[in-house]
């Protein structure tokens, strides 16, 4: 069966007996249709201040194009530790259309470990991203609108700062000419577009722990730059009260059910190549407070999501996490390793020193594909009890919970040895030697290189007090370097920064190298050419 067929198959509980199983009121909640609901801003605030469960961060090797399993990984485990008696709750994030019609598909898990509806959630999922979206394409039309009308911030307006957005994979707009066609509709300047996981109001999202939060980072928004090059922000046009009216219900997290009828939530989506790639804020607290277990993934592997989450996202939680699941597939460490399974181990090992850099314990898990042979299993076994690292075989798609109880116990085993939390920086450090720890622990790199146009960026940002920022790398996933041709563990590269971009809500300074883009293009045979809807109204072809 496909991941659609098996979602489809599934027997849906009412959410309101999801939420009662985890001791939510009508007033912590509010229903949307049978299967989906929102938490209220009272339930919000009453599981953010009782946040006593356990935090698990799943992550994962470098992967292969079609991925590796993490957000399946993250429900199996989730499911695995409700079957051997704990209370769990996964945060994860929402899908992008961007993926589910291009190469990778939705995200809601796989086989028998999915979060449900899963139709509901890969498209349009209670409103979230088009909110996002029209919140940030209100900025731009708010911005162009001051232009049009006097410029009394003296705008500089050949500087393309803040761009639009769209939910959707469209190279064409990458770059763009707006103000065509006479007077009436503003100057002619250049423009850009991106995708609306790697739009700023998406970060700065899932970073705000309230709506006032919410509304101050929004103000914050660096739009622009007068001809003094003096910064503009948001707030400076008046745009940030309306902002956060779009995004009012945006905020609260979504709450839906696994194929084994438990709670799950699913909020925000910033991708982990371009933005900071981790549910959001108010999500993960919430779990805190929901269950003894909250179990989050972060996008890509722990080059990308997993440092980012640790390092930016784990200090505004106030704590790191209790255990670390680091995800790996045999078919991946042989892609890494030209089809040699022990010489791709090394990137995983690579993964491991890195994540261990951090405190907390962590386990490997190794999820079962159906062509993987017992040969393998035994030879993965076997380097990483040399390298003293605790591994467990899981099969989270055909099993579901049950496939993933041995993970589960050993996963509560490790969440229960003390740990102390530490990041791979501190907030005083200089940007240069908060990236060079990030380029040499995180990556195994040799350090990096700035263009000239980022040393002047950098420059003019700690002129106006950014330069203390945390960084935000942007980079492919296929690779630690920022080459995505250069597989498994590579050693003695330097990572090369052409752009620099200063997400001033978000709160970090977003560091782009390679060829990394935030406005993705379609291939020539993406997968909305599978996806369609039968004669009785059912979509297919979704996965």
């Amino acid at each position: 069966m496909t991941n659609l067929e098996i979602a489809q198959a599934a027997k849906l509980r009412p959410i309101s007996e999801v939420a009662d199983a985890f001791h939510l009121s009508e007033q912590d909640y509010e229903p949307l249709g049978r299967f989906k609901g929102k938490l209220t801003t009272e339930g919000v605030q009453r599981l953010t201040h009782q946040q006593n469960g356990k935090l698990v961060l799943v992550t994962a090797i470098t992967p292969t194009p079609s991925g590796e399993g993490k957000t399946t990984v993250t429900i199996g485990l989730t499911q695995g530790l409700n079957k051997i008696g704990k209370q769990a709750v996964s945060a994860t994030r929402e899908p992008a259309l961007g993926p589910i019609f291009g190469v990778k598909g939705g995200a809601c898990g796989g086989g028998y470990s999915q979060v449900l509806p899963m139709e509901d959630i890969n498209l349009f999922f209670n409103g979230d991203f088009p909110a996002i979206s029209a919140a940030h394409n209100l900025l731009s039309a708010l911005l162009d609108a001051h232009v049009h009308h006097g410029n009394v911030m003296n705008i500089d307006t050949r500087v393309d700062t803040w761009p639009r957005t769209v939910d959707m994979n469209d190279r064409a707009l990458r770059s763009i000419i707006t103000g065509l066609g006479g007077r009436a509709n503003g100057p002619v300047r250049e423009g850009s577009v991106v995708i609306t996981p790697a739009s700023e109001v998406m970060a700065v999202l899932c970073l705000s722990r309230d709506i006032n939060d919410l509304k101050q980072r929004l103000g914050n928004l660096l739009i622009g730059n007068t001809v003094n090059r003096q910064p503009v922000r948001a707030r400076d046009i008046i745009a940030h009260g309306a902002m956060t009216a779009l995004l009012r219900d945006a905020i609260r997290p979504n709450i839906v059910q696994t194929v084994e009828g438990g709670l799950a939530l699913v909020h925000g989506g910033p991708f982990g190549n371009i933005a900071h790639g981790c549910s959001s804020l108010v999500s993960t607290e919430c779990g805190l407070g929901l269950a003894e277990y909250t179990v989050t993934e972060a996008g890509f592997a722990s080059d990308l999501g997993a440092e980012k989450f640790l390092n930016i996202v784990c200090p505004r939680l106030g704590r790191g996490p209790d255990a670390i699941v680091l995800v790996a597939t045999i078919r991946a460490l042989k892609h890494h390793g030209g089809g040699d399974l022990e010489l791709g181990y090394q990137n995983l090992a690579r993964h491991a020193r890195h994540l261990k850099h951090y405190g907390p314990p962590l386990v490997v898990a190794i999820n079962r594909f159906a062509d993987d042979s017992e040969t393998d299993f035994e030879t993965m076994n076997k380097l990483c009890k040399a390298d003293d690292l605790k591994v467990v075989l899981s099969n989270p798609w055909g099993e579901g919970g049950n496939g993933c109880t041995s993970l589960a116990e050993e996963v509560v085993t490790a969440c229960n040895t003390k740990s102390q939390f530490r990041p791979l920086y501190s907030d005083t450090d200089a940007f240069e030697t908060k990236l060079d720890n990030i380029v040499r622990k995180a990556y195994g790199g040799d350090g990096f290189e700035l263009s000239d146009e980022v040393k002047k960026t950098l420059e003019w940002a700690k002129l106006h007090g950014y330069g203390s920022l945390p960084v935000c790398v942007a980079k492919t996933q296929y690779s630690l370097s920022d080459d995505a041709t250069k597989l498994n563990a590579p050693t003695r590269f330097k990572v090369r920064i052409r752009d620099l971009k200063i997400s001033a809500g978000a709160g970090f300074l977003v560091a782009i190298s390679g060829d990394i883009m935030r406005m993705p293009g379609l291939g020539k045979n993406p997968a909305a050419f599978n996806i369609d809807v039968n004669k009785d109204g059912r979509i297919t072809g979704l996965f």
